[in-house]
């Protein structure tokens, strides 16, 4: 099988040839049953003013995930010309293609609307060190355009120590850190919501709610109804089958304890892999596995294909 580098390579190579036109959205059709993989790579040229921040932006892309797939590459000055990855294919969340899906580790939502065939897919901001993000299922129970903001009496006090006080209530407007809508969930305490600053949308930024650039947001709130069910993961590593191979997609892991060992990478790899039957008894190339583990660069990578069956009783892969 390819190595990592090559199989990537050959990927954008293909998809630069076609990737002239303007990006569109990141509304996505369905795969075939059975299969879980979306979207496809793209490779555009930066101009001279081009920010990463900039670029996600305008291709429905967190900042991190950006950094990730173009290493090298000066995410504040790229450079006139510069080729520059927007890793625009996804392995699906694992679970029901149903409502909304929030994977932490990939700083991502996808929301499957009922009876469409499609999935949209947006970049969030999520909570900071201290102040997690929910993990479970719920649902959005109120959504509020043009909110105004009350600062919980946590909020306030760390603002406060910092030599900064909150009023108590910010109206409506662009102060607003709420943005122009917000929609509440059945998660106590926990929203998600537009934001009045571009930079931290697909990075550890909030006090646990979901931030979403403003367009992005204001798209979610026309299509989602009260009562859309909410589920919210922690997934680094993400396992698909697309036109007969199996794909590895990996992020990095959030740990509020600091970095997990390689060890630690695998047994989640190889846990992942075990939550998927039908993927049971294949022959994977865990070398390229070593590799996409330990590039964390959020793109989907052929591992095996799902002819190839496993001897029982092999080596242990790690």
């Amino acid at each position: 099988m390819l190595s990592r580098f090559s199989a990537v390579n050959r990927c954008l190579t293909l998809v630069a040839l076609c990737s002239s036109a303007a990006v569109q959205a990141l509304e996505l059709p369905l795969p075939p049953p059975g299969e879980d993989v979306v979207g496809q790579v793209q490779v555009i040229k930066a101009k001279y003013e081009d920010t990463f921040a900039d670029l996600g932006t305008a291709n429905d892309l967190g900042y991190l995930e950006m950094v990730a797939a173009n290493p090298g590459v000066d995410p504040w000055l790229p450079g006139e010309g510069t080729e520059v990855i927007l890793p625009t294919r996804y392995v699906l969340p694992p679970g029901p293609r149903e409502g909304i899906v929030i994977n932490l580790a990939e700083y991502r939502l996808y929301y499957f609307p009922k009876g469409q065939n499609v999935v949209h897919t947006f970049p969030l901001g999520i909570g900071r060190e201290g102040w997690g993000s929910p993990l479970g299922v719920g649902r959005v129970t109120v959504k509020t355009p043009n909110p105004a903001w009350y600062p919980p009496k946590s909020i306030r006090e760390e603002h406060a120590a910092d030599g900064e006080i909150l009023p108590t209530v910010v109206p409506p407007g662009p102060d607003n850190p709420l943005g122009p809508y917000k929609m509440t969930l059945s998660f106590p305490g926990y929203l998600i919501h537009g934001s009045n600053k571009k930079f931290g949308i697909g990075m550890r930024v909030s006090h646990g709610c979901f931030r979403m650039l403003n367009h992005n947001v204001l798209e979610l709130a026309d299509m989602v109804p009260v009562g859309t069910p909410v589920r919210i993961l922690n997934e680094p590593y993400k396992f698909g089958v697309s036109a007969g191979k199996v794909y590895l997609e990996a992020h990095a892991p959030l740990d509020d304890e600091g970095d997990p060992s390689v060890v630690d990478k695998h047994t989640a790899v190889i846990n992942a892999l075990l939550k998927r039957d039908e993927l049971s008894g294949l022959r994977l190339d865990w070398e390229m596995v070593r590799e996409v583990v330990a590039a964390e660069d959020g793109m989907p990578v052929p591992i095996a294909a799902q002819t190839e069956s496993v001897v029982a009783n092999s080596d242990d892969p790690f």
